[in-house]
């Protein structure tokens, strides 16, 4: 079984940071999808896929059905780099 490495930029922190003080109630959420995001991306309750248009080459996962984070997944190193966090409309713009 593969293992995954979520590497965090200083600017995925800075937005996790201001997402996670707009909606509190939603940090065990989101704590619980990056632990299954490091053991499993491929978990269907991530519901992980890859996007189009001007955002082809990352991917997004789902917090829950109102929120998501893409990421860039780099299957060939096995890591994993979180780009953005927030509802579907400022996470795909």
């Amino acid at each position: 079984m593969k293992s995954w490495q979520l590497i965090f930029t200083d600017s995925y922190n800075r937005r996790a940071a201001r997402f996670l003080k707009r909606h509190p109630e939603l940090q065990p959420s989101y704590r619980k999808m990056l632990l299954l995001l490091e053991a499993n991306p491929f978990h269907p309750s991530l519901r992980l896929h890859p996007l189009q248009g001007k955002l082809k080459g990352l991917h997004s996962v789902s917090i829950n059905l109102s929120y998501r984070i893409t990421i860039e997944f780099l299957v060939d190193d096995n890591r994993i780099i979180p780009i953005a966090v927030g509802d579907h409309d400022s996470v795909y713009r």
